[in-house]
């Protein structure tokens, strides 16, 4: 059974900073990429960071310089630090893992979603 966590949600003030971790079971963390995405209220959920297997990152345009990606195959955890946020930035942010592209069909999984919220 796959399941991903996601912690370190919460209340901040504009310009401070937050690191969402997502811890991962059930899957070969080592050979999955990994993802964060986010939907704000009344919003499609959009693409925030991508990390490969190979530790290849991607970045939103709107969250680039900012917001770094990473993880830590020893502990099955991917991470996104959040720094300079933006009231813009509140929404639910989702842990994504995608199964490697020589897997037919590709599986993704999802968490439950953590929130950030960025207000005075």
């Amino acid at each position: 059974q796959v399941q991903l966590v996601e912690s370190g949600g919460g209340l901040v003030q504009p310009g401070g900073s937050l690191r969402l971790s997502c811890v991962a079971s059930g899957i070969i963390f080592s050979i999955y990429d990994m993802g964060w995405y986010r939907q704000a209220p009344g919003k499609q959920r959009e693409l925030v960071a991508t990390i490969t297997s190979r530790d290849i990152t991607n970045y939103a345009d709107a969250v680039k310089g900012r917001f770094t990606i990473s993880r830590d195959t020893a502990k099955n955890t991917v991470y996104l630090q959040m720094n300079s946020l933006k009231p813009e930035d509140t929404a639910n942010y989702y842990c994504n893992a995608l199964s490697p592209i020589s897997t037919i069909p590709r599986r993704d999984y999802w968490g439950i979603g953590t929130l950030v919220t960025v207000s005075s």
